[in-house]
């Protein structure tokens, strides 16, 4: 999995926990197990205002982009954030 993150300055939060193909974007659950290889789910098939662009199957792996929320003094990782590959099972560590 390749979770990009697209930062922008803005006073909510984004929590995410992930559970193999399935992720918990703020506490709502969305299945990508049935996307096939070299499938693409566009971004507003997902009803998340997070999700900001199409979510892909490339080489088995899901790879999308999200909004990353953050506040004004936000450090150098959450402004300019690189993205998170294959992250394991559980909360998803975001950068603040």
């Amino acid at each position: 999995m390749k979770i990009n993150l697209s930062p922008q300055r803005r006073d909510d939060q984004l929590t995410l926990e992930k559970a193999g193909d399935t992720l918990t974007i703020n506490g709502t659950e969305y299945d990508f197990t049935n996307l096939p290889d070299g499938g693409t789910l566009p971004a507003d098939a997902v009803d998340s205002e997070f999700v900001i662009g199409s979510v892909d199957r490339v080489n088995g792996e899901l790879e999308f982009t999200l909004l990353l929320p953050h506040s004004a003094n936000a450090s150098e990782a959450a402004r300019f954030p690189e993205p998170i590959l294959d992250p394991a099972d559980g909360e998803v560590e975001l950068p603040k």
